[in-house]
């Protein structure tokens, strides 16, 4: 097998070409969602975008946010289906974890009811349900919230933000 490579994405063709390999699969293809919601999702800002390799070959790509209210949300991973059952998925999720650690105590994902595989690779690397979205993205399936952490959002000496009143 060739070494793998992940790296940021960097390219219009590159972009093009990912939301192409998400729209030809699943979950993608249940979600209904087409190339040109892909694209638009993908050109989104405020996300970190990353593009795996294997040689020369886009073999996948993940996509992070690390802001809003589940900050170190792997919001997209994606394998060729032709380089699926490889290890790939596990090593993406490894480098996303890694990065996503770095400054944040939880990884966060959303994984669709009818993805089983999907459903057993996160359990078996740790992550756990802590809620059910039901009929949320399409009718009939649920989108599982998994969490993975290191600790809590707050630690003991970070600050809880503004100061709330009860009246």
């Amino acid at each position: 097998m060739d070494a793998l490579s992940i790296r940021l994405l960097n390219s219009e063709a590159e972009t093009e070409a990912c939301a192409a390999l998400m729209a030809a699969s699943e979950p993608w293809v249940t979600l209904r969602r087409d190339p040109e919601a892909l694209l638009r999702f993908l050109r989104e800002p405020g996300r970190e975008r990353y593009v795996a390799y294997l040689g020369d070959r886009l073999a996948g790509l993940l996509v992070l946010n690390l802001q809003g209210a589940f900050v170190g949300y792997l919001q997209t991973i994606c394998i060729a289906p032709d380089c699926r059952d490889r290890g790939l998925g596990t090593r993406l999720i490894a480098f996303a974890e890694a990065r996503i650690f770095r400054d944040h105590p939880n990884v966060f994902l959303c994984v669709s009811s009818f993805n089983q595989a999907a459903r057993r690779l996160y359990a078996r690397l740790g992550y756990a349900v802590v809620g059910e979205l039901t009929d949320y993205l399409v009718p009939g399936h649920s989108e599982m919230l998994l969490r993975k952490s290191q600790g809590p959002l707050l630690s003991p000496t970070s600050s809880p933000g503004p100061a709330s009143s009860e009246g």
